[in-house]
């Protein structure tokens, strides 16, 4: 892992530019927030190939769904909360339910967003998004990561949610790794434990199996980047071979990653999966790494998990 840190929104911004250049059907949604999803970086580029729908989330993604249908291929962006809540209806119905090609990457998710509080840190988007038929789920975890997820989404045909953070993390992956929708990320090969990560958490992770390390406890990371489809072979591998399962993630503890990866072993593999997340409590206003080892989602927190 690299000392550099980029925000994923950034490298999202970057990508779609690079994307632009390479096919023209690329077009770009954004409901007045440009300047902090980074789609502005496209919008100077390609102007007429972006549109700021203003503050009418609904609107905008109903607009995705109608270019979707003229073979264009949207993105719409804006922050986490306005995308999968203000939104939802038209993305199941106008989007879901035909099937459509827009890519919802929605930025500032999860209490990492900070000092905008409790009303915009969302909780409930990965639990709203992959209940949802038809959609595909991520959540990249570094500049590295996300750059592959932009293009890679814009290979694949159908509804697309990417969920993307405020806060600058950390470059985990070199420009040449391999990655592949639905596959997991095993870091490591510890028999101790297992620690299914995915997003922000993952950074956090991975300094956590550093220190667990130093003490003689060996866990694995597995980066879920793909929350749907999971990656079924990984979890039921790591759960056979490992002694204990965690999962961590920047979301609530209902209906996300570790509810994910339940439902996993409960069908195929019963095995106790201790969820590090956030309770089900709204979030509080607050600087993003404070907030982190207030609700427990810090390395330290995980380390201790495992020490208990």
């Amino acid at each position: 892992m690299k000392d550099k840190k980029q925000a994923t929104r950034q490298s999202y911004g970057e990508t779609l530019v690079k994307l632009g250049k390479e096919n023209e059907n690329i077009v770009v949604l954004d409901a007045d927030l440009a300047g902090a999803t980074k789609t502005d970086l496209f919008g100077k580029e390609y102007p007429d190939r972006f549109f700021d729908m203003g503050i009418a989330e609904a609107n905008m993604l109903g607009t995705a769904a109608g270019l979707a249908t003229c073979g264009k291929i949207p993105y719409a962006s804006t922050f986490a909360v306005f995308a999968a809540g203000r939104g939802y209806d038209q993305i199941r119905n106008s989007i879901c339910y035909p099937k459509l090609n827009v890519k919802i990457c929605a930025t500032h998710a999860g209490i990492t967003v900070g000092e905008d509080g409790a009303t915009h840190q969302m909780l409930e988007d990965l639990s709203l998004m992959r209940g949802l038929p038809n959609m595909t789920v991520i959540s990249p975890s570094d500049d590295t990561q996300t750059k592959w997820v932009i293009e890679a989404i814009s290979k694949i045909e159908g509804p697309v949610y990417v969920r993307l953070a405020r806060l600058a993390t950390p470059i985990i992956y070199e420009e040449d790794q391999k990655f592949e929708i639905g596959k997991a990320v095993q870091i490591g090969e510890g028999t101790d434990g297992t620690v299914f990560a995915t997003g922000v958490t993952v950074a956090e992770a991975i300094k956590a199996q550093e220190e667990l390390e130093k003490q003689g406890i060996h866990i694995r990371v597995v980066d879920m980047h793909t929350i749907k489809p999971i990656d079924k072979d990984c979890i039921l591998k790591c759960a056979k071979e490992t002694k204990r399962l965690v999962s961590v993630e920047d979301h609530s503890v209902i209906g996300g990653l570790g509810s994910a990866i339940s439902e996993v072993l409960t069908d195929e593999y019963p095995t106790k999966l201790e969820r590090m997340g956030m309770p089900d409590i709204f979030g509080k206003s607050g600087k993003a790494e404070e907030l982190m080892e207030y609700f427990g989602l810090t390395a330290k927190a995980i380390a201790q998990k495992f020490k208990e």
